[in-house]
């Protein structure tokens, strides 16, 4: 571990030194360019279709595929980079994902695309948990590690932003096959620079790798993002949609009965029992459960209600990129001025207003002003309760689970993002006039934030846990 410049007495290190701000630049590239490919096809998602020839119900396969291979295979490959090496599977990862990035942007068939977009969700799958792991195991418990995952979560939610943005731009100046290319010399500058700064961790004494247990638990989540898409598109009653969801409920139990029984568990029920982990996981999902699927409400509004074109609509959303920026500067020092719990808390207050002063949006572009402002602010806290939300989901485990943790927390934020729109897009459907189903949807979206902060206030009772002791290499 690097020596930093900086430490305050009892606090530890407060200011990074200069290899452990380029392993910082190094790592938030790497997650802002996964954030930017998860939402950069969206725009495009009708010019795609045209150029290749999908079938309208063959495109919505396009984002399915990626989602389910990102969601399905996340705490797999986040113990598997605690076992075999942090930094090999990050590094395994990127190059993946920027290989088939290129066999995307070259496609010429469905198929093809199709099986470019699954390596890009197991791309994600790897390099998301790989990446975080390190950044938390570079970055000792305290000032240092809140302020570079407040970094992360807002280059994160920045990335998401942006990557509506840049879909538009780059289909509409140039080609949707830019949405792939773009990737490739990002993780060509990743995977030059990355090997000279950024150190292996990996356990001195390699445990065997929990084969049923990753089984179980990959299966389990496969069914449930693949019910959450067929819900998605045949609605919560469809009988497909909840025979998915029920086998993923019985195979994730299976898993939990596993490793309550398993000598090297790839996750410890121990761990799945700690109220940080559980808890701090369910604010995780509801956080972007809500916030991405806000986003999508806003784009109908935008859209059909407001009649704005795909570009115009995406670039709205650039203030919300300012506002999940400033969340992410600021959560750190909320986080030192008070407690994790209470970051949480004052985040999803912040967003619930916010998101239900929406309810206030007419049928034309006077309310403009509104939108911005909501969005802005629900960026914000948005980003309070995603920054809180990783520092106590990875808090008070040792260096030798934090590939785990943070498999378990990049696992709750694809799950989130998969379940936003299927959920909210049901509850706007239900009502045949657009603008009030969007309405519905808006106080619906209000109700789960309620619920997250209701959570965080009754189970999250500790504030920030002693770094813990690992006799572990890092």
């Amino acid at each position: 571990m690097a020596v930093a410049e900086g430490v305050r007495a009892g606090e530890g290190p407060v200011r990074p030194d200069g290899r452990l701000r380029l392993v910082l630049v190094v790592l938030l590239v790497a997650q802002f360019m996964l954030a930017v490919d998860f939402s950069i096809l969206n725009v495009a998602l009708p010019v795609i279709g045209d150029g290749l020839g999908f079938s309208l119900s063959g495109l919505q396969w396009i984002a399915t595929s990626f989602a389910l291979a990102a969601a399905g295979f996340t705490l797999l490959f986040g113990r598997v980079a605690d076992l075999f090496g942090r930094r090999r599977l990050f590094l395994a990862g990127l190059a993946v994902l920027g290989l088939s990035s290129l066999v995307g942007g070259l496609a010429q068939t469905p198929g093809m695309l199709i099986v470019a977009r699954v390596f890009q969700g197991l791309a994600t799958a790897a390099v998301t948990p790989a990446g975080l792991s390190l950044l938390t195991t570079s970055f000792p418990e305290g000032p240092l590690r809140q302020k570079a995952l407040g970094l992360n979560g807002a280059l994160m939610s920045a990335g998401f932003t942006t990557g509506a943005i840049l879909g538009g731009v780059l289909t509409d100046l140039l080609s949707w096959r830019w949405s792939f290319f773009i990737n490739v010399p990002v993780a060509i500058a990743v995977l030059a620079i990355a090997p000279t700064v950024v150190k292996e961790s990996r356990p001195a004494v390699r445990p065997k790798l929990d084969v049923p247990g990753a089984v179980s638990v990959t299966l389990g989540l496969l069914a449930l993002v693949f019910g959450l898409t067929q819900a998605g598109e045949h609605g919560w009653g469809s009988g497909a949609a909840l025979g998915w969801l029920a086998s993923g409920v019985v195979l994730l139990l299976v898993f939990y009965a596993v490793e309550s029984r398993a000598s090297n568990p790839l996750v410890p029920v121990s761990v799945l029992k700690k109220p940080t982990v559980v808890w701090g996981n369910v604010a995780g999902v509801i956080a972007f459960l809500t916030e991405t699927s806000l986003v999508f409400l806003m784009t109908l509004h935008l859209q059909d209600v407001l009649g704005f074109s795909p570009l115009t609509a995406g670039l709205s959303f650039g203030v919300l990129g300012v506002g999940t920026v400033v969340g992410g500067s600021i959560a750190p020092r909320v986080i030192g001025a008070t407690s994790t719990r209470s970051t949480l808390l004052i985040g999803g207050v912040l967003q619930a207003v916010a998101t239900l002063s929406l309810v206030g949006l007419g049928e034309t572009s006077g309310s403009m002003g509104l939108l911005l402002a909501a969005t802005f602010a629900g960026g914000v806290g948005n980003m309070l309760v995603i920054v809180g939300f990783m520092v106590t989901a990875t808090t008070g485990l040792a260096d030798h689970e934090q590939g785990m943790a943070t498999g378990l927390a990049t696992m709750t934020q694809q799950i989130g993002i998969t379940m936003g729109t299927p959920v909210m897009s049901a509850v706007a459907a239900a009502n045949t006039d657009i603008h009030d189903g969007i309405t519905t949807a808006v106080i619906v979206n209000t109700a789960v934030v309620v619920l997250g902060i209701l959570t965080s206030f009754l189970f999250l009772r500790t504030r920030t846990r002693k770094p813990v002791v690992d006799g572990e290499c890092s």
